[in-house]
């Protein structure tokens, strides 16, 4: 699958038969086209240790919680790892981690341990979101056109269907990767009922088979309903605080009109796009 990074592509294609698509009429948009954005690619490399270290320091933080049996809080550091964690590997999707690639994949595996699941299968079918846009064929943005109890409910569809669909469209490689890591998963999740008798490994992994079951909702519903194909193609966040909370990840029509900026460099991006086109902050998340 290949993505040309940057709203000056007008085609964006997915490597799939007949796949090559058009790009939503505001990648042709002379405003946007005009941003700069190339300078906001490169992490320093305090800046790459950071995106590293956080998801890591908000896990031992949610076990600790954990162990202590401090559960609301636990519950919410998990919830903040969780974002952090798809934080992370929404970077290494994109090669925005200041990392070669070998790392990129190997941070996904990684992830794919922690997280459960693999974060391969979800990359396939993220990169085809983008390529394709809402449109026929886009897995991950189905919930969008839901509404909000329905897109809740399909949490569990959807996060088999991200497994199923990778596993169907992808290359023979792609199909051991994704099926060594849903091994990998199986064989710590059955450790950590069958073996481990630790009440912390088993909170943990229950906490991520929860938060999967919600990413169609807080993912893609929250930041993509009611937009459109051509114009207003996602939603946004302003607010500082609320983008504190949830690590930037909510700028989500910066990232995208410009998937290649890394998302600790998107609160820039976005006074960028204030200047060029105003209009875009008016669809906010929450």
């Amino acid at each position: 699958m290949s993505e040309r990074r940057g709203a000056g592509a007008a085609v964006v294609t997915t490597g799939a038969p007949d796949a090559t698509c058009l790009a939503p009429d505001i990648f042709l948009d002379p405003r946007i086209r005009a941003i700069r954005w190339h300078d906001l690619t490169a992490l320093r490399p305090a800046e790459v240790v950071l995106e590293l270290l956080l998801p890591a320091s908000l896990l031992a933080l949610s076990l600790l919680a954990a162990a202590a049996g401090w559960l609301p809080l636990a519950l919410g550091l998990s919830f903040v790892f969780f974002l952090s964690g798809l934080r992370l590997v929404h970077n290494a999707f994109h090669h925005a981690l200041g990392l070669p690639a070998w790392a990129d994949d190997g941070v996904l595996c990684v992830m794919s341990f922690v997280l459960l699941g693999s974060m391969h299968a979800i990359r396939h079918c993220h990169l085809r979101h983008h390529a394709l846009m809402m449109g026929e064929g886009d897995v991950e943005g189905r919930s969008a056109q839901m509404p909000w109890w329905r897109a809740l409910l399909y949490g569990p569809v959807f996060t088999t269907l991200l497994h199923t669909t990778a596993l169907g469209q992808g290359t023979r490689a792609l199909r051991r990767i994704v099926c060594g890591e849903l091994a990998m998963s199986a064989a710590w999740v059955t450790f950590v009922f069958a073996a481990s008798g630790s009440a912390v490994l088993r909170y943990h992994v229950l906490a991520m088979g929860t938060a999967h079951c919600l990413t169609a909702f807080f993912a893609v519903w929250t930041v993509h309903h009611h937009c459109d194909r051509t114009h207003y193609l996602a939603r946004t966040l302003r607010n500082r605080f609320k983008n504190a909370v949830t690590l930037d990840m909510f700028r989500h029509i910066e990232h995208h009109l410009f998937p290649a900026v890394p998302t600790c460099h998107l609160a820039e991006l976005s006074t960028r796009i204030d200047r060029a086109a105003p209009e875009l902050k008016q669809r906010i998340v929450f």
